[in-house]
């Protein structure tokens, strides 16, 4: 069975992915690094509850033996953060903090929730956000990192911006009719979630590559067609 950590475990995709992998015999441990204690008392979940983010790297590299998987959902709001500035501290210098000290850890697959517009040489600032991540998150080197490149994520999230969601409201609305009118531009964060998980578990099996790029198709197909919890 797989021991496996979360990051940004109260997030849209973040819930799923903490909830799913709990519900799941094939993974033993999970352990989520959160500022508050999970809703959860599942004898399964382990969390590692700090308030100051300044310490969770220390709480990843003290987990013995470290899990052999680690999820990152973890971003906010350019609204909730106070501006792009302060959002580039949670969304890239954290996750990069994070994700180093779960290599030093030990972990053998690194997992990240991104996006589908992620580029380092994009002229938006999310986008060029995002692309910096994902570059920061290849240069350390896992032995698999698995990125995940949802569109718009479709579904109920307690802060949006505004253009977001209106979109959300339409995709969500059109996936009602038939997902064909809305997998091509916007996933379920269930569906996210559930790719995620899968391909983590197809990356510590092995045969898959050593950066491995989903994007929005791949997303729906194993998350959803293929999905077997």
């Amino acid at each position: 069975m797989a021991s496996t950590a979360v990051v940004g475990s109260t997030g849209m995709v973040g819930s799923y992915i903490l909830s799913t992998l709990i519900s799941m015999p094939s993974v033993s441990t999970v352990y989520a690094i959160a500022r508050r204690q999970p809703a959860s008392t599942d004898a399964k979940l382990k969390p590692l509850v700090n308030k100051e983010t300044s310490h969770w790297d220390a709480s990843i590299t003290n987990v013995t033996p470290p899990p052999a998987i680690f999820f990152s959902a973890l971003g906010t709001t350019r609204a909730a953060a106070g501006g792009i500035e302060a959002q580039r501290k949670i969304d890239l210098d954290l996750n990069v903090e994070v994700a180093k000290a779960a290599k030093a850890a030990g972990v053998k697959v690194y997992v990240l929730i991104s996006s589908a517009q992620a580029s380092s040489k994009s002229m938006f600032p999310y986008a060029k956000m995002k692309g910096e991540l994902e570059d920061s998150i290849k240069a350390i080197d896992f032995e698999h990192t698995v990125i995940i490149r949802p569109g718009l994520l479709a579904g109920a999230r307690g802060e949006s911006r505004p253009a977001e969601a209106i979109l959300r409201g339409i995709a969500n609305c059109l996936g009602s009719v038939a997902n064909v009118l809305k997998d091509p531009w916007a996933q379920d964060a269930e569906v996210v979630s559930n790719a995620a998980i899968s391909a983590s578990l197809q990356a510590l099996e092995g045969g898959k590559p050593k950066v491995w790029e989903i994007n929005q198709s791949e997303i729906v197909r194993l998350g959803r067609t293929e999905w077997k919890a």
